[in-house]
């Protein structure tokens, strides 16, 4: 393959991971790691990293039944957030939570902003 062709396709491959968006760092690093947790991010348009185990509701509030656990640090997948029962935990208040590929899970309990680390707009 010739400099010129080997230049053309690399140029092509980084648009192509441009267009993925805010999936390509939460997927290459789950995916890098091994994990499990990998294809559950893939599956949705933004990836959460909870900072201790969590619990995954059915719903945003702990009257709601716990589906799993997730351990901390493993990336999960996440649709949305929306407002739901207070939460006070480690020093933070919140009533926003995370609507993930599994369930619910509170913002409290995640790395990043007020949001869970989603951006404002990814309101539900």
């Amino acid at each position: 393959m010739s400099t010129r062709i080997f230049a053309k396709a690399a140029l092509v491959g980084a648009g192509a991971l441009a267009l993925l968006g805010p999936l390509t760092a939460g997927t290459a690093a789950a995916s890098a790691a091994g994990q499990e947790g990998g294809a559950r991010v893939k599956a949705a348009p933004y990836a959460v990293v909870p900072y201790e185990n969590i619990n995954v509701r059915y719903g945003p509030g702990t009257s709601y039944g716990k589906i799993t656990t997730s351990p901390a640090g493993q990336p999960l997948g996440a649709y949305c957030w929306t407002r739901g029962e207070t939460i006070r935990d480690n020093g933070y208040t919140n009533d926003v939570w995370v609507k993930l590929l599994e369930g619910y899970v509170s913002a409290v309990y995640l790395k990043g902003n007020e949001y869970g680390g989603l951006p404002a707009s990814a309101h539900c």
